[in-house]
């Protein structure tokens, strides 16, 4: 395990990331979604993402699909999958993320809808 190269703790316009624990080929985070934040719509070229929903009820939208999810519930984001996660309560949303693949950069990322801009 080697987390030299990346932050442990980032906040974000829309909540906050801590990475775990990462290693060749995976990196897992929790996910802190605020009330009324959202992610930016996305996709990801070198990874697929598995999201397990540890607190609250998360909106995701994975291609023309959207789900609410509970806690406990999961889903998986393929490769290159147009996907979002939304908090549309008022209370924190934890989401358990593992990502496998060949990059796991915060620079692997397609932005297609942003509310902050990015």
């Amino acid at each position: 395990m080697d987390n030299s190269t990346h932050p442990q703790f980032e906040e974000r316009p829309w909540g906050s990331f801590t990475v775990l624990t990462e290693g060749e080929g995976f990196k897992s985070k929790i996910i802190q979604v605020k009330p009324e934040g959202q992610l930016s719509l996305q996709s990801h070229k070198h990874r697929a993402e598995h999201w397990v929903v540890a607190r609250g009820t998360a909106t995701v939208t994975l291609g023309e699909e959207k789900f609410d999810l509970e806690a406990g519930q999961s889903i998986d984001i393929p490769k290159g999958a147009i996907h979002r996660i939304e908090n549309f309560s008022d209370a924190p949303v934890d989401i358990i993320e593992v990502q496998y693949g060949s990059y796991l950069g915060e620079d692997d990322i397609v932005r297609y809808e942003d509310i902050y801009g990015r």
